[in-house]
């Protein structure tokens, strides 16, 4: 469901079903009435005091990839309202949002600002928050549904102006990646950081050198790390699972990589590898951020496939032979966790990693792990030639055991230890 707001109309709006094949998903689905179910949301959270709604804000777009923030709400709106609340977008007219509910219990909230707008955060934000706060009193998909509501941070860009604005009452930090390290980072990042940091209430981290590095500066610090959907990703070991063609026809060894393709990739070691290996293929399917086209290796059996559908990525992973995590050993890759790791073992592949320190503190021996560009060239040989079947049958018994739902069972209980005694103690205070 789809609508505009753009905070000058109070009335509802007609609304449509959001379809974006980037959204497909197995646990997706959208709400056929949704004042009705928004209505019974807001009845059992008043009767319940453990279904709060929770607001995030998030650098990510919804139909990016599917990852973390998907993964965790799209289960957490089991129990919690969730408004998903992404950066500005430009636009050609006056400031507006726009709203849809893409899946169920879950609205995203897409802000536009004209060409015109501020050109800093703070400005950005402080021109769209009473546009926000006049959506959550009035539109269909928000009046109502989201008051009392922990606000639930991925970047800290928003945090100065936001924070505590829509009268929540708790806040958690989810820091999948030291952002600040990242390219084309705000200078201003780590300052934000660092006050979103003193006003958390819980921090969550997506890597295990994230939590040692988040752990010095707050009192509350859980590690998180990656989760694994197994039912989905296991597709890539049954018979009955077609390879598409676009793998199917390369010739092999096939080694294949899926994931965001930006500057935490070496793409000397990926050319490399295709040198190397010039009978075989490397194919390399996901959309670029940061990078330009031309910037990437241009040689023949190197195959750039583009951004996938989710529902689609088992079958593509069956058509490799070894899986790569081909990352540079930088700043920006020093404290990631690789979400795919998990999914490569549930695919019951072969999987060649770089050293990258939560990788090879938590995943070897099972991930092969190249110290230099000749060791990994190597591993990828051997995992090609002769596949360890002993690994290979740990791999998938390590992500059976890493399911998402699992980890937000976890983090679901140590937000509520967080933030209802915040709300008593609040309450307290207040008689």
């Amino acid at each position: 469901m789809a609508s505009g707001f753009d905070g000058s109309h109070s009335s509802a709006i007609d609304t449509q079903e959001e379809t974006s094949g980037q959204l497909a998903h197995p646990h997706m689905g959208s709400v056929v009435t949704h004042a009705q179910s928004a209505s019974r949301e807001r009845q059992v959270a008043a009767s319940d005091d453990r279904r709060f709604p929770l607001i995030v804000h998030c650098h990510l777009r919804w139909d990016f990839v599917w990852q973390r923030p998907q993964q965790l709400f799209t289960r957490l709106a089991a129990h919690h309202p969730v408004l998903f609340i992404e950066d500005p977008l430009p636009c050609d007219g006056p400031p507006a949002l726009e709203v849809s509910e893409p899946f169920a219990n879950v609205v995203r909230l897409v802000p536009r600002l004209p060409q015109d707008a501020p050109a800093d955060a703070d400005g950005q934000w402080t021109l769209l928050l009473p546009i926000i706060q006049q959506a959550l009193r009035s539109h269909p998909l928000l009046g109502g549904r989201f008051t009392d509501a922990v606000q639930w941070f991925y970047s800290p860009m928003s945090a100065p102006v936001l924070l505590g604005q829509f009268g929540t009452r708790g806040t958690v930090y989810d820091c999948m990646d030291e952002l600040a390290n990242f390219r084309f980072a705000p200078t201003d990042i780590a300052e934000r950081e660092r006050f979103l940091l003193s006003r958390a209430d819980v921090v969550f981290t997506g890597g295990y050198q994230l939590y040692e590095a988040k752990s010095r500066l707050h009192s509350k610090v859980h590690f998180h790390g990656c989760g694994v959907d197994v039912g989905h990703y296991g597709r890539a070991r049954l018979a009955s699972t077609e390879v598409p063609a676009a793998v199917a026809h390369l010739p092999g060894p096939v080694f294949g990589y899926i994931g965001v393709i930006d500057e935490r990739l070496d793409y000397g070691l990926i050319e490399a590898l295709a040198t190397q290996f010039p009978e075989g293929s490397v194919v390399m399917a996901g959309p670029l951020a940061k990078v330009e086209r031309a910037e990437l290796p241009d040689r023949p059996n190197i195959h750039w496939l583009g951004q996938q559908d989710y529902m689609a990525l088992p079958a593509l992973v069956k058509g490799f032979d070894v899986c790569l995590m081909p990352f540079a050993l930088n700043q920006a890759t020093r404290f990631i966790n690789p979400t795919k790791t998990l999914e490569y073992m549930a695919a019951g592949k072969p999987v060649v990693s770089t050293a990258i320190a939560d990788v090879v503190r938590n995943f070897t021996p099972v991930v092969a792990v190249g110290d230099t560009a000749a060791d990994f060239l190597d591993a990828a040989a051997q995992a090609a030639h002769a596949p360890d079947p002993v690994l290979l049958r740990q791999g998938i018994a390590r992500a059976t055991d890493a399911s998402w739902d699992a980890t937000v069972a976890a983090m679901r209980g140590e937000l509520l230890d967080a933030v209802r005694p915040v709300r008593i103690t609040a309450s307290a205070g207040a008689a």
